[in-house]
């Protein structure tokens, strides 16, 4: 048979700190045996450093986790950009370009050039068509693999297609090219790109 330990008087001031801070299982109970024996006033304990250890702020388990319906917003394809773009052409005509309602006077297709072929067909193209007075033309670079925004490593998926909206703004293409956009589904969809020239002086 066990004897029953007092508790040391440390033990038993901790072990009423810990009675006071928990709910009671049945309230009434707590109630008759509060009113016949007076608790003993809690004394803080002190830290090693002498100043008295602050009580928890009430907090939620889980609350400073990431919330499951945070709308995460991917970075922008070459497509998107395109679409950012301010328009610079007439506003009906570029509505009516979007449509598909304009048709390409000429067009040319860069699908299966290397970049330096095609970069060099894409500079003939378009300034021959802005010297031939045309305003409308398709360049046709394919889609390519499908682009992955969050893919760490570069990787060569659609270089055309994320190539040649750069060449276009840059010389000696800048100053003949007034609008660039994703061609309608009927003229190549993503895989192609309308391009609206300026008049040649």
């Amino acid at each position: 048979m066990t004897r029953k330990r007092r508790l040391l008087p440390e033990e038993r001031e901790l072990w009423d700190q810990v009675a006071r801070s928990a709910d009671p299982l049945h309230p009434q109970k707590k109630r008759k045996q509060a009113e016949g024996a007076t608790p003993s006033p809690a004394k803080a304990k002190p830290k090693e450093n002498g100043e008295s250890r602050e009580p928890l702020s009430p907090f939620d388990v889980g609350e400073s986790a990431r919330r499951k319906t945070e709308t995460l917003i991917p970075p922008e394809t070459s497509s998107d950009r395109l679409r950012g773009q301010p328009v610079r052409m007439d506003s009906k005509a570029f509505t009516r370009l979007k449509r598909g309602k304009l048709s390409p006077e000429a067009r040319i297709d860069l699908h299966g050039m290397t970049l330096d072929r095609a970069h060099g067909a894409l500079n003939r193209f378009i300034l021959q068509s802005q010297g031939r007075g045309l305003r409308l033309v398709l360049v046709i670079t394919g889609k390519g693999a499908r682009e992955d925004p969050y893919d760490p490593l570069p990787r060569p998926r659609g270089v055309l297609k994320r190539q040649v909206p750069m060449w276009l703004q840059q010389q000696p293409l800048a100053q003949a090219v007034l609008q660039t956009a994703p061609a309608h589904i009927r003229h190549g969809g993503d895989g192609a790109l309308y391009v609206y020239l300026r008049r040649a002086r």
